[in-house]
């Protein structure tokens, strides 16, 4: 369970043109884009809770909603690009906490991603029906992941998902690092650009606000 804990908190803070693309590129304001997750086998085997787990990316102007389904915890991630604030909500075996990110702590998690740098590779696919290419993406801190990645669409807003504000498209398929060596990916299996209602990133009730010490403390 603490793994489960542990892997919500990393998730916080997740170009050359493509030959013959299937769609006719396109700026976009509002998308929901559904993922499903896959875990590395050896962590399967230690926890099958992870079995099935699921990812949402809701964007809607200056807004962006994550939701990470891990079964047992869920995560929604409410972030607020004008107002420069997050929402983190977790769900725990139905212990419900609200966390608040100021101004001040999203600008500092913000410079965390500003020097991932991304780079181009040969490989291409298609995803979800949208032709992407392969890039590498590299943090600060050396450490690297895969992305697939498309620009038949591109978002308005570059900050929907500060993970990927240098990369010059959507990603469709990512790893994201959970520990030294071990890494889990988010494939899209659907792209709806249909327009998102603005409740989509109200704050929901039944959530007890705690601070960020406080919910370290739960993490363990």
């Amino acid at each position: 369970m603490r793994k489960l804990l542990q892997i919500g908190g990393l998730l916080v803070g997740c170009i050359a043109g493509l030959a013959t693309p299937l769609l006719a590129q396109r700026t976009i304001s509002d998308a929901r884009i559904t993922y499903k997750v896959e875990l590395p086998p050896e962590q399967l085997q230690m926890e099958a809770m992870f079995a099935g787990s699921s990812m949402t990316q809701y964007i809607r102007g200056n807004q962006s909603r994550i939701d990470m389904n891990f079964n047992v915890v869920n995560y929604i991630y409410l972030i607020n690009t004008q107002n420069e604030t997050v929402v983190t909500l977790m769900d725990n075996h139905g212990d419900k906490y609200l966390i608040r990110t100021d101004r001040k702590g999203y600008e500092q998690d913000l410079k965390k991603y500003q020097g991932t740098q991304f780079t181009d590779q040969q490989e291409t696919k298609e995803i979800a029906g949208y032709r992407c290419r392969k890039a590498i993406g590299k943090n600060e801190d050396g450490t690297t992941f895969d992305v697939f990645y498309t620009i038949d669409i591109l978002p308005e807003n570059k900050f929907y998902n500060r993970r990927f504000m240098n990369l010059k498209g959507i990603p469709l398929e990512f790893e994201i690092i959970i520990k030294a060596g071990s890494k889990m990916k988010a494939v899209a299996t659907k792209v709806d650009l249909s327009p998102v209602p603005a409740s989509t990133f109200d704050e929901p009730k039944g959530y007890k606000e705690i601070t960020q010490d406080e919910l370290k403390k739960i993490r363990g």
